[in-house]
């Protein structure tokens, strides 16, 4: 009986350490789970969503864009080229107040306007086009085609307005919030910019490959729709994940005083001490760190300049607008990182890269599209190896040195591009831009019959289609590439065109480990107070960089003329590594000024 009943106890004690141990690792799988879900919903892979979102929407809309635009206006490229030097020049003359904008108003409602403005006007501009492609006929018959100018006119607004937003977006998130949600852990801030990155090489080889089949496989009209969806979607998906990654990282919700200046900053002490609203800030610097929690204060002129001021309320207006443009400007110039960010701005006035320059001049060397689409997707892998390189480099030898190196490798790979123009195959002849002004003279003739065959299939007479039937376009990322009649002659060798493309593939690896870097050294070198204005104003000079470039373009667009872009392009992209030496070799007379001035404190007082 005893042996039973000590049985049963065993037992009963046996279930009750196995229940103890079940619900262990119950809560133990819990716990797990937990911590998987909360990595899962935390800040920064809610960022990456976010950002993965809005990079598909913009190469899907960018690509789109400029097919619908040579759709529109009877298949020809001024509309896209009006809308190239409106998006370049709003940007260049609002990047200033764009990001005076971002510094000075919190960072959610930042966030939320830009998201907002962008996809809305995405959508608005849709809508327009499904329109103007449905009813085109019927439009163009009233008020004597002038609705249709009217509708051209709509679509470009809208466009850059899309646009404008996008740039708030990217300097909102990209360039404050990570720095913040990071909270200025080197490592995980270079992790965050090299993952963006990568995100957006691979987004841009799927992105416009949807979006062209479906305007391929139905109509125009069905790929408005498509992108249309796109963006509410994308819209409220952003939305609530950006207001997510506000609420969980308070951080955010505290901005420093913006710093403007001594005058502006004594008047202002001098007005709220006068009203009494505040006795504890009896220095600038005080009042300069106080945490901004009153908005719109700074955009509304105090009593004393209004009554000062003679001038109507527009041109004060107008006049605070110019002096914030100026104040910008100066704010960039007096950064301990302008030469590096001046530098990056000098490589996108270049036409080794593949946009629509270069594909275009392939076109014209026989390169087809299958093989061009095939080429871009290589060059997207290899930038995705320059943000792994980024990563390494960055660990291994530090952010400045990473840069260095990205440099010396950027234009190492760039010389082939410069051998490419002197090998077997190449069409470069400046002979064309020495045609004697007799045209007279058999030399002359000898020479423009040469010219003529050897023209570029795009130099056509003005009033023949620039593009063929619909069947014959092939949508790639960054160009239309056409079939059939436009068939470009076989060059005598291959050489030419091999070298080419084989430094501008290969110079990725340097150019985005250098972007990445320059990036870095901005997000730590400037205060939180400057960050939106300072890198407003990088996207101006990068858009007026990329500007010239095309005016460049304008100016050599012959085939023969492409060997001399490439000179310009090498002389552009040494001159902005350059820069950027020179900013290294400065950064690192600093280190070793503050490391030498403890030590000679340390001597001075130990005699």
């Amino acid at each position: 009986m005893m042996r039973e009943d000590n049985d049963i106890q065993d037992c009963g004690k046996k279930e009750a350490l196995s229940d103890i141990v079940g619900t262990r690792q119950i809560r133990r799988e819990k716990r797990h789970l937990g911590a998987t879900l909360n990595s899962l919903l935390g800040p920064r892979v809610l960022v990456y969503v976010s950002c993965a979102l809005s990079i598909w929407g913009d190469r899907m809309w960018h690509f789109a864009l400029s097919v619908f635009l040579i759709e529109l206006y009877g298949r020809n490229l001024l509309l896209t080229a009006v809308f190239g030097l409106v998006v370049a020049g709003s940007v260049l003359v609002f990047g200033v107040l764009i990001g005076d904008w971002i510094d000075r108003k919190p960072r959610n409602k930042v966030a939320h306007v830009s998201l907002f403005l962008q996809n809305s006007s995405v959508i608005a501009c849709c809508v327009v086009l499904m329109l103007v492609f449905s009813y085109k006929s019927d439009i163009e018959g009233i008020w004597q085609g002038w609705l249709m100018v009217a509708c051209y006119v709509a679509v470009i607004i809208f466009a850059d307005l899309a646009n404008l937003a996008s740039t708030a977006l990217t300097i909102t998130i990209q360039r404050d919030w990570i720095v913040v949600i990071t909270r200025d852990n080197r490592s995980q801030l270079a992790g965050v910019n090299a993952m963006i990155r990568r995100m957006d090489q691979i987004i841009n080889i799927f992105a416009p490959l949807s979006v062209g089949q479906v305007m391929t496989w139905a109509s125009n009209v069905i790929g408005c729709g498509f992108i249309l969806g796109w963006n509410l979607v994308s819209l409220l998906v952003e939305f609530l994940f950006l207001s997510r990654v506000y609420q969980l990282v308070p951080q955010l919700a505290a901005k420093p005083r913006r710093c403007t200046g001594n005058s502006f900053l004594k008047r202002q002490l001098e007005l709220i001490s006068s009203q009494g609203e505040i006795h504890s800030c009896s220095t600038i610097d005080e009042f300069a760190n106080m945490p901004k929690t009153l908005e719109g204060s700074e955009d509304q002129p105090s009593p004393l300049e209004v009554q000062q001021d003679p001038l109507p309320l527009g041109l004060r207006k107008m006049q605070r607008l110019v002096r914030t443009c100026c104040d910008g400007w100066k704010t960039y110039y007096r950064q301990t990182v302008f030469l590096a960010g001046l530098g990056l701005a000098f490589l996108y006035t270049t036409v080794l890269g593949f946009d629509c320059i270069t594909t275009g001049y392939a076109y014209t060397q026989g390169i087809g599209g299958s093989l061009l689409s095939l080429l871009m997707a290589i060059s997207a892998f290899s930038g995705l190896v320059g943000t792994i390189l980024f990563t390494r480099l960055r660990r291994s030898y530090g952010l400045v040195h990473t840069g260095l190196i990205s440099s010396c490798l950027h234009i190492g790979c760039l010389l082939l591009c410069v051998f490419s123009v002197f090998a077997p195959g190449s069409p470069f002849d400046l002979g064309i831009f020495s045609l004697p002004l007799s045209r007279n003279s058999s030399l002359s003739n000898e020479m423009l019959k040469e010219n003529q065959a050897q023209v570029s299939p795009f130099e056509r007479n003005i009033n023949q289609p620039i593009l063929p039937g619909r069947s014959t376009i092939h949508w790639t990322n960054n160009t239309v590439l056409m079939d059939g009649t436009q068939e470009s002659s076989q060059p005598e060798s291959y050489i030419s065109i091999i070298l080419l493309f084989s430094g501008v593939i290969l110079a990725r690896i340097g150019l985005w480990s250098f972007d990445l870097t320059v990036t870095q050294l901005l997000q730590e070198n400037i205060a939180d107070s400057e960050r939106g204005t300072v890198n407003g104003v990088q996207c101006s000079m990068n858009y007026l960089m990329d500007l010239i470039h095309f005016i460049l373009v304008i100016l050599a667009p012959a085939p023969q003329q492409f060997g001399l872009l490439v000179f310009i392009s090498i002389i552009f992209v040494i001159t902005g590594h350059t820069m950027y030496f020179v900013y290294a070799r400065r950064y690192r007379s600093q280190n070793l000024h503050t490391q030498k001035t403890p030590k000679r404190d340390r001597e001075a007082f130990l005699t």
